[in-house]
Parts: structure tokens; sequence; C-alpha cells
């Protein structure tokens, strides 16, 4: 029979792409379950009561290529200025090697967290060169894997600045007048939490106030630069912690902070090779005093050894910190900027030193020609010093204004008669001539190689006088030590070399190019190359977030079309897209709530009731926010204590903000009793935060809003497809009811019109990570209301058809209604351990033998995996997944029953290495080589190769070390 046109267009949809197991696959899945179909499955999931009435509104499915021609048009919207506004982001030259074979590559974008860390010693290493970069470029002793942005980077800073100051009995953190204003707007909104109190004025008078910390930018906003060296000095006589905002390529000629005395220095990588994205993905980097180690938030990346003695790398002290410390954290923050540091930090490798300081001294080349031509024309800075940005007072802005538009360049205008123009790498000789034609007219006669002689001829006859040089950088601010000496910055200049430094570190690290990634909670989907293609668009890639609103009409279509989409999904009213991660979502959505009760007059209420269940970040965001967290209680069965938790709602009614759920829950069930927490939560005067982690389960069945919650947040980096990239980015938006929608984050620079005016921002810019919100939007646009609720289903499907295959081998430790699981399910691999002796991390890392990444290891329940396939896994790899846990399972039999020591098994010699295998000690292993590495049929046709043996993370806390390994452990 001949297809129809309709059949035709239907098998080009992007739906049988999307979702792994075809109709046949999944139709022996069900009858391996005893589901007749996928609606009756979901009939036996998911309580009746929150079904949803009717299908989502998304939309029809379309194709691959119908999709991308629709988002063209949406970019094409978009006007790509010029942008000379600065203040923390600027234009740059992404090299094609890094965009072609890292941020448009799945080795290194779908990966994971390292949290096992000989499957990533790759993305680690590149973490690491990061780290050292960034000490190298601040002089302090001590950096972290990368923060979410400039700003939130601030606010840790001063939370750090309190936890370690020695003036305990202050209470005023000091912010200089000159820093971003986006910077300060995050920190007075997280000081608010806190119960700080934030003093703003000129930095001098830092020293008149009784403070624990304060915050200096270097350069500052208008493009100054200071030497702070005494103003420190001063500051650390009072016992205050003194915390530098700065500028990764300034520092490349600056002397640097740490030789100032600064105790911490932040600020944004983005100009080393990473788009603008109109505001983000970007990784912020933060350095530190060692004797502050155990106070940095976020990860740190050191290195240890494997068992053989090896040189190895793991995340240091802070490793998943806020799942153990909980409300005691230093931070709620779960999600870093991985990718992007790993840019940032090729970005350097790829330069080098020599290359970094060309590119900085062109750049204050071309600020030092524009400064000279205009005060030829009697136009002096305000700044009498600078690197790239100079601010221009006394002027007719209106006019120049005009002008720029006329040029399609944008200015950052400060006043009326005030702007300021910062300069960047991607600047010509023809750039510079536009300028003088905006600022002084087309009459202005001056010429940029004229200009370039006139300071070089003033520079000689000035050095030869030993006078300053004609240039806007004084010398005694100039760096003389050394940067970048490792070898790693001085080997790979070349685009060869280069190209195949990337690929050694790509080939040692498990992404979802080779395999399923089955963590529970995590929902590491299919990452679509027609998703991902957008972001690379200059159109999106190129915006700065402080644009006019007017230019950037593709994605106010974008946001807007994606936030509806969002709200029919969630059943909320109202979408804010600007917190960059989901932590951050959290914090946001705790803040509207808190901003709520104090509207009605009842800001005393402040508990916040959590599960012993929920996510780790729950508790510390709830810390972050300024509440206090009671714990409530579980039942044998993994579901929330109703008389417990009713109790507790009780006692604490008059002071109860709201309650912390994650639904499904966190155990992976459907939870019979929601709507009823929901009601009980409210009646007390309280609302609901439903986290979000698992939506992935709800979308097209049920949502928060249909349930009875107020407030959560989304990972768009699980349910909507945005990848991992190893540890970040991130983008956790919240959706609210419409009684909190005039409480979410506002923005100093931009407004959004959602929020009030006087809603302070959670991240540096308006929309947060506004760059890859294509992912999300073409992942949903392709799919269509079908495609997204069958993603739901088949998620489910795959989740109870591996929880079936493997109950008759291992404990499934809860299920819901009927026996079933949502779309993950705990396996308890305590029994085991205790007739054995093998540990869940004995079997994690034997599954990296098996060319598998670990499911997630003891979370939310010690000593069990939780398993979370996705919807994406056809039902071939979900039975290679399979198949390995059952061969391993007959493994540990093998343990028990003595055929194999306790201590010397291939379970806790895992994972195993070439090094292992061409060992010939090997040969008094009671296994075989072949049992080893070539467990099965499968591994042999496609193995993946652990570079170190197991690491050793005590020796790895115990000697910590956070820097460059020395270049002769590589060869």
């Amino acid at each position: 029979m001949t297809a129809t046109l309709t059949q035709l267009e239907q098998h080009d949809r992007f739906i049988r792409r999307h979702i792994g197991p075809d109709s046949a696959q999944q139709a022996a899945m069900l009858d391996t379950i005893g589901a007749a179909s996928l609606e009756d499955l979901i009939t036996q999931i998911v309580p009746e009561s929150i079904r949803l009435p009717q299908a989502l509104d998304t939309g029809e499915p379309c194709s691959e290529a119908e999709g991308l021609s629709y988002l063209r048009q949406v970019a094409n919207k978009n006007k790509i200025f010029k942008s000379y506004i600065g203040a923390g982001y600027y234009g740059t030259h992404v090299p094609s090697v890094i965009l072609r074979n890292v941020l448009e590559n799945p080795g290194w974008y779908t990966a994971y967290t390292p949290y096992q860390p000989e499957i990533a010693q790759g993305r680690l290493e590149a973490i690491l060169n990061f780290q050292q970069l960034s000490m190298d470029l601040t002089g302090l002793n001590l950096a972290s894997a990368s923060l979410l942005d400039e700003a939130t980077a601030a606010a840790e800073a001063m939370a750090l600045a309190k936890r370690v100051s020695k003036a305990k009995k202050a209470n005023v953190f000091f912010v200089a007048d000159d820093v971003f204003p986006q910077t300060l707007d995050v920190i007075q909104t997280r000081a608010e939490c806190f119960g700080f109190e934030v003093i703003v004025g000129p930095a001098e008078d830092a020293v008149n106030h009784d403070l624990f910390g304060a915050l200096l930018q270097y350069t500052n906003r208008y493009g100054q630069i200071d030497d702070r060296t005494a103003l420190i000095q001063a500051l650390h006589d009072k016992k205050a912690i003194v915390a530098m905002a700065a500028d990764f390529m300034s520092l490349v000629l600056l002397k640097s902070p740490g030789s100032m005395g600064a105790d911490v220095v932040f600020g944004n990588s983005q100009r080393f090779g990473v788009p603008m994205g109109y505001g983000g993905p970007h990784a912020a980097f933060f350095t530190a005093r060692d004797a502050h180690k155990r106070s940095m938030p976020g990860r740190i990346i050191g290195v240890s050894q494997d068992t053989r003695g090896k040189r190895a790398l793991r995340m240091a002290m802070q490793t998943r910190e806020q799942h153990i410390r909980r409300e005691k954290a230093n931070s709620n923050i779960c999600t870093a900027q991985v990718l992007l540091a790993n840019m940032a930090s090729f970005y350097a490798v790829f330069h080098g030193p020599n290359g970094l300081k060309t590119i900085a001294e062109r750049i204050l080349r071309f600020t030092d020609i524009l400064a000279l031509g205009l005060k030829s024309q009697g136009i002096t800075p305000v700044n009498a010093t600078w690197f790239d940005t100079l601010t221009l007072d006394n002027l007719d802005v209106a006019a120049i204004q005009a002008r720029a538009q006329q040029a399609k360049i944008n200015l950052r205008l400060d006043s009326d008669t005030r702007l300021g123009i910062s300069l960047d790498e991607t600047c010509d000789r023809a750039d510079i001539l536009t300028l003088f034609d905006v600022i002084l007219g087309s009459d202005h006669g001056l010429n940029v190689a004229k200009l370039d002689e006139q300071l070089v001829q003033t520079q000689s006859s000035q050095t030869s006088n030993q006078a300053a040089p004609q240039t806007g950088m004084p010398e005694s601010l100039k760096r003389t030590d050394p940067i970048l000496t490792h070898p790693t910055f001085n080997r790979y200049q070349s685009e060869t070399e280069m190209m195949r430094y990337i690929k050694r570190l790509e080939n040692k690290d498990l992404a979802l190019n080779h395999s399923m990634i089955s963590l529970g909670s995590c929902t590491m989907k299919l990452n679509a190359a027609s998703e991902m293609l957008p972001i690379s668009w200059p159109e999106f890639a190129n915006m700065h977030p402080f644009c006019p609103l007017e230019q950037a009409q593709g994605y106010t279509q974008l946001l807007t079309e994606l936030s509806d989409w969002l709200v029919d999904i969630t059943g909320y009213d109202a979408i804010c897209m600007q917190p960059n991660s989901g932590a951050q979502g959290e914090y946001a959505g705790l803040l509207a709530i808190k901003k709520y009760h104090e509207s009605r007059g009842e800001s005393h209420r402040n508990i916040c009731l959590i599960p012993q269940s929920a996510h780790g970040t729950n508790p510390a965001s709830a810390q972050l926010a300024g509440m206090k967290v009671v714990v409530t209680l579980c039942d044998k069965d993994g579901n929330i204590d109703m008389a417990d938790l009713a109790a507790k709602a009780n006692e604490m009614s008059d002071n109860l903000s709201c309650i912390m759920i994650t639904y499904p829950s966190t155990h992976g069930v459907y939870e019979t009793s929601v709507k009823d927490i929901c009601d009980l939560i409210h009646q007390h005067g309280g609302q609901v935060y439903l986290d979000g982690a698992n939506m992935n389960a709800q979308v097209g069945i049920t949502s928060p809003g249909f349930i009875g919650a107020d407030v959560s947040h989304l990972n768009l980096h699980k349910t909507f497809a945005i990848p991992h990239g190893g540890g970040g980015p991130g983008m956790g938006p919240i959706g609210v009811k419409a009684h909190l929608a005039p409480f979410v984050a506002g923005h100093t620079q931009i407004k959004t019109g959602l929020e009030s005016d006087n809603n302070g921002a959670v991240s540096a810019a308006p929309f947060g990570s506004a760059g890859i919100l294509p992912i999300s939007y073409m992942y949903i646009k392709l799919l269509g209301t079908q495609g997204i609720t069958q993603s739901t289903q088949v998620a489910m499907l795959n989740a109870n058809y591996v929880t079936q295959k493997l109950s008759s081998h291992y404990p499934i430790l809860y299920t819901g209604q009927n026996g079933r699981i949502a779309h993950e399910c705990i396996l308890d691999l305590r029994p085991l351990k205790e007739a054995s002796g093998v540990t869940e991390m004995d079997i994690a890392k034997r599954l990296n033998d098996y060319g598998f990444h670990a499911p997630t290891m003891s979370f939310p329940v010690a000593g069990t995996l939780m398993i979370e396939p996705t919807e994406s896994e056809s039902k071939v790899e979900l039975d290679r997944f399979i198949d390995a846990m059952i061969a391993i399972r007959t493994e540990v039999a093998k343990v028990e029953s003595g055929e194999w020591p306790v201590d010397n098994n291939p379970l806790c010699n895992a994972p195993h290495t070439l090094d292992d295998i061409m060992d010939p000690a090997f040969d008094n292993r009671p296994y075989s080589r072949e049992q080893a590495v070539f467990p099965t049929d499968a591994v042999k046709a496609n193995k993946f190769w652990p570079s170190v043996n197991r690491i050793d993370d005590v020796f790895g806390d115990r000697n910590l070390f956070c820097a460059c390994i020395p270049i002769s452990d590589y060869e």
C-alpha cells in the first residue's frame, strides 16, 4: 500500500528520532512488564486525582528542517549591533578549533558532572587548567572550578567574607560605588536574606566603617584603574576581608589583585573565547587565599592518585557538599559552568601567554588611540587611567546616540551627558574611525595610523626621558611577574596540536556519545544536534544582554513563546527566566515566597519544611534565602510521613513559610498524598515549593500547578534537553502562580515587565543564560504536544522495564501504587554488601569496565544506586545495560560464595586500565585479563578504557593540590 502524504510527513517528524524505542520495541517492553499500552501503564503509575483533564497546547510536532527554518526567522529579528557597552560582557573571537571541537562536540557537551572521576580525567584536566589560569592571573593560590556568573560570585565572596572575617561582631559589607550595577543588585538581594547591611560609597570611604568585608572593582565600571594596596592594608587592619572584582583580559597586563593583598578575586571569563549569548552561559572565576579553602563556594578540582600511585584528578573537599551538609553548606551550588570554563581554559592554552599578551596589548593600544584622538578634539575621558574602557562626559549624548544607531553600534549610556565605550579583541582600525565619526561627527580629520605613530613617538621620547609613556595603564600597575608558565599553556599554539590535545582529553571521558548515562535525578536524555545548532548562530550568540530591547526582538519572541509553552506545561501563570541553575531557581522561588509573605505583613513566616528525602540543594537554598529548615520524616515506604508533617505544620503554623517537596518523589514514586500535602500547607498559611527536578515524569501527564503547588523551578538541563556540559551550564527558570508573579526577580539594567520595580536580581543577566534557551525552545517546538507527552510516557516505560528486568537480581527499594515506579528506580545494594562485602562503589566502578557511567550512587539513600534511563534510550541499549548489571550480580555471587576473595576480585579492583592488563603481576589475580576488561561481547565491540585506576579520595583531601600537574607526569 502506498503511504499517504500525511503518513510521510509524520515519518519525518522529530519524535521518532528523540524517543529511543520504536513501536515494536515499546510493544515488547510493555509485554515484559505486563501493561496493555502506554496509557494503561501511566494509569497504573499516576494517581487519577492528579491526571490532567486535557492535553497540553504546545503545538504540532514538526521536522528538524521545519523547526530550524522557523527559528531562523525568529533569529533574524535580532539586530546585531557592534557592542561597546562592556560592563562585564565583551565581543570575543571564539577560535574555530574550540568552537568545532568543544562547544559543538557532544563528546564535551553531553558529559555529566565528574562524580565518577576515573572516566572524567579529560574534562577534569581542562578544569584544572582553568583553575591554574585563574590563579596565575589573580595572584592567589586557590581557585574554584567555576561559578555561575560574576554577580553571583560577588554574593558568594560576601558570604565567604562573613564566614572567615575575624571582625565577628561586624554586620556591614561595603561595596564601592564604581562596581558594575548588576553586581551590586545581586549582592543587595543576597545581603537582605542574610540580614547584612550593605553600605555603598567611594572606595576610600570603606575604612570609615566597621566591616566584615568590602568589595572593590579593578578596573572599575568607568574604566579607572587604581592601586588599592594601601586601602586593602587599611581594611585588613580593621579585620575586614577584601574581595576584588577583576577583568580576566586586563589581568594579562595588570598587576595582580593578589599582589595588592586581596583575599578573594572573582570575575567573568567570558571574553576568553565564549560568546556573549545575551547574558550567558559564562564561567565566573573565583580565587581565594589557601587559608579560606574550607569556606570556598562551589567545586574545586584537586590532584590525587589512583591505586597504582599514578597522579589522577577528582573533585576535592566539597564534592556534593550541599548534599552532605545540607542547610549548613557553604553554598547551594549544584551546577557550575564547566563547559564554558573549559572553553576559556582552551582559549588560554591555544593563545598561550604571548598570544594573550598580544591580544590585551592590542585592546589597550586601540583604547590609547581612541583617547588620544578624543583629547585632540577637546574631549578628555573622565577616567585618568584605563585598559579598555573610556567614560566621556559633558557631551550631546542624544546627537551621538542618533549617529550610533545609524552606524549600528551600542554605547554605554550613563546619563543624558555621559557615555562609556569598552573595546575588545574584535575591534579593528575601521571600528576606531567609526567611533570618531559617531562621537565627533564626520569632519574630525583623525587618522588611526597617524595617531598610532604619534603614540609611538611620544612613548619613545618619554621612555628616553624616563617619564611615564603616553598610555592609560600606569607603569606602576603593569604586571612584572610571568603568567602561564606551565608547559600546557606553551605547547599547543598550532591548530594541529590544539586539535589533538582537545581530542586526547575527550578520549578520557565517557559521555552520551558513547553509551547511556543512567543517572537518577539527572535525566541524561538526548541533546539533539538540531537543538544545539542555533546557539552558535551569531544572531543568538553575539547579543549583549544590556542592548536595547528593540534590537532583541528575536530573543523577545523566543522568550515569550518558550514561556507560554512552559506555563502550559507547568500549570502556572507566569515564568521568570532569570535563574541560571536549578539551585538558583530554588533560591529565586523561595525569595518570591518570602516577598509575598512580607507584602501581607507576615515577614515573621520563616520556617521551611523539608522532607528527609529532599535534594540536598533544597535545605541549602532555604538557608540562603534566610529561612529556618525543619526536617519532616518519611515512612518505611519512602513517602512523606503525613502524621509527622501534619504535626509539624500545626506546631509551626504561625511561622510557616513553605514546604519544599519533589514530585515524583526523590525515591522515584508518585506519592498519592501530594494534593493533601498542598492543602495542609495552605491551611496553615504556607506556600508549596515543588522541586522540578523530576518533571520528566510529569510533562503532559500532570503538572505542579494542577497538583496545587505555588512555585517550581525547571531544570532545563534535565527535562528540556539542555546538555549538562560536564557539570554545567544549566538553567533553572521558575514557574509561579499569579499571586507570586509580582515577586519574582527583577534587574537593574533591563526591565523584563514581569517583576515589580523593587525586586532585586538573582543573576547577573536579566534572562540568565539566555544563549542556551534556543535548545529548550527547539526541543518543545520539534516534539510538540504529542512528542513531549510521549517522551514522559516512554521515560516511565523504560524505567519500569529496567526495574522489571533487574528486580529478580537486585532488591528494588521503593515502589508506588500497583508496584510501579515513575521514571527512576533505586536498587538497594545494602543486603549484597552485608552478604559479600561488595560495596555500591565497587559496582559503580565495575560498570565503567562494561562501558557505562554509574547510576547515581548513595543518593537519596546511602548504599544504593538510583537509575533513570530516560526516553531517549532504545531497548537495545537498555538491554545492554541490564545485561551488564546482571553480569555484575553474577560476579558478586562469586565473591559471596568465596570463589573470589573479598579483597581481590574484578569488583574491588575496578575500573581496570591498560596499565592493569600490561602488568605481569596481573597473573596473580583469580580472574583473567579478558574477564577484567572484556566481560561481554558488547564491550569487545565498543571498549571504553578508563585512563586511571580507582582514585584515592582520602589522599586527595589530605594533600590538597589544585594546580596543574607537572608535565613530566603526563610523559
